[in-house]
């Protein structure tokens, strides 16, 4: 009997306790909504149990076959070097597929909608209100161009306008995005932390939103994501089916 491919989500960690307790939320989020897949979680950093030890001990227990599926929202440097780095120092006995990461996707810009409904807004203001998309921020270029696209994107969707700012690496900053809205004329203004766990940075949106009506929630355990990170594990596991049934 074909057995399914292990689910590894790689986190990329963090000092504050918060990030670690958010990812394992999300990932008994996943666990319920599929129960009979491996789930496992590894952390690049700060955090244990590391990815390394995570695949030594898969190795260990017998398994072949694994999905590492960056817990990140664009293609920035971890996606690109560290993830594959430390997947290359996996034990040859794994089958190992690097998963896409998450964005962009419909699910989170849902997921976004969300947050921002549970933080006060209905549907009803969306053409009233202005919206800040704050990203952690990249040094790679790509990674900020996809946040600029999803801004257009999202604006589309009903919104008086939306504007993405970046808590580091690049410009504008938060709060100067949501000055950017005031001056366009919208009637209020939100901020969406385009984030997915509690940290340094999505701290720093936080204090860059002072001036806004609404600061939504990071993005955490969302049906949504939870959602979209089982898709993204079927994705990378179906050329692997397709050999097994050829």
């Amino acid at each position: 009997m074909h057995r399914e491919p292990v689910l590894l989500v790689v986190a990329h960690g963090s000092r504050d306790p918060r990030h670690a307790a958010t990812v394992h939320a999300l990932v008994r989020r996943v666990r319920s909504l599929r129960p009979g897949l491996r789930v496992e979680t590894g952390f690049l950093d700060f955090n244990i149990p590391s990815v390394q030890g995570v695949l030594e001990s898969l190795a260990a227990r017998g398994v072949r076959d694994v999905v590492a599926l960056p817990l990140l929202l664009t293609r920035a440097f971890h996606a690109k070097a560290d993830i594959p780095a430390v997947l290359r120092d996996a034990p040859p006995r794994l089958r190992i597929r690097q998963a896409e990461v998450l964005g962009p996707s419909p699910l989170l810009l849902s997921a976004l909608e969300r947050r921002l409904y549970e933080a006060g807004l209905t549907p009803a203001d969306k053409s009233s209100t202005g919206v800040v998309l704050a990203a952690a921020g990249s040094t790679d270029p790509e990674a900020i161009a996809v946040i600029a696209d999803i801004a257009r994107e999202w604006r589309h969707t009903g919104w008086c306008a939306v504007r993405p700012a970046f808590a580091s690496a690049a410009l504008p900053r938060t709060e100067d995005a949501v000055r950017a809205l005031r001056r366009l004329g919208c009637a209020r203004v939100a901020v969406a932390p385009y984030v997915l766990a509690p940290g340094r940075l999505p701290d720093r949106i936080a204090h860059g939103a002072t001036e806004a009506d609404i600061l939504a929630d990071v993005l955490g355990p969302s049906p949504e994501v939870a959602r979209l990170l089982l898709e993204r594990y079927d994705e990378a596991r179906m050329p692997a089916l397709a050999a097994v049934g050829a």
